[in-house]
């Protein structure tokens, strides 16, 4: 059965699903998305992003836009990473979703995560668990836009090849930084960036 048909079943009707985006990235944002979809509106198709094309991607995130009760996008800069440290911005932008949602949750279904410090009920489910239609449109809607901030990074920065890897820790991108350096959009706070930055 689908985490959501049990939690309706339950009584709970205005259930949000949360994913992120570009945690173990080099460089950019994490995303971070919640979503409340409308059982009344479904959508055609839904899952974990990796199992679309970015064309894919963006038509259904424009789908959820359109059909989901609410929806809020959070994006955490790199500079609040390495403030702040990789969890405790996941954990808070996870948070900082949920409450900017046009209409709260009676419910909250995370994708391997907890989210402390809302007093919601939540259940925390990892990737090789059934992922509910939520979680799913919430990976979609975040990797969808934080894939559209790396192209655009990558007109400002061509070298590194931003539209390629999305600055994950590819071979091109390290030979990228062992040739151009450290960007500001670099979590400087990540081992390979800060190994990279104590060399210089």
């Amino acid at each position: 059965m689908n985490p959501e048909d049990a939690l309706r079943d339950a009584g709970f009707r205005l259930i949000a699903g949360v994913d992120e985006a570009g945690r173990g990235a080099y460089a950019g944002p994490i995303v971070i998305a919640a979503v409340i979809l409308d059982p009344q509106k479904p959508l055609d198709e839904v899952g974990d992003s990796k199992s679309f094309t970015a064309r894919e991607r963006s038509e259904i995130a424009e789908q959820i836009r359109a059909r989901a009760l609410a929806y809020a996008i959070i994006s955490i800069e790199s500079t609040e990473i390495d403030a702040n440290g990789l969890q405790p911005s996941n954990i808070g932008g996870m948070r900082r979703a949920i409450t900017a949602l046009a209409v709260q949750p009676d419910y909250i279904i995370t994708d391997g995560y907890h989210v402390q410090g809302l007093e919601i009920p939540s259940i925390a489910m990892w990737r090789g668990d059934q992922v509910s239609q939520s979680v799913g449109a919430a990976s979609i809607l975040a990797k969808n836009f934080r894939d559209e901030a790396m192209i655009s990074w990558d007109e400002k920065y061509p070298e590194y090849g931003f539209a390629e890897h999305k600055g994950y820790g590819t071979a091109a991108h390290q030979r990228a930084l062992e040739i151009h350096g450290v960007t500001p959009i670099h979590r400087h706070s990540f081992a390979p960036i800060a190994k990279l930055l104590s060399s210089k």
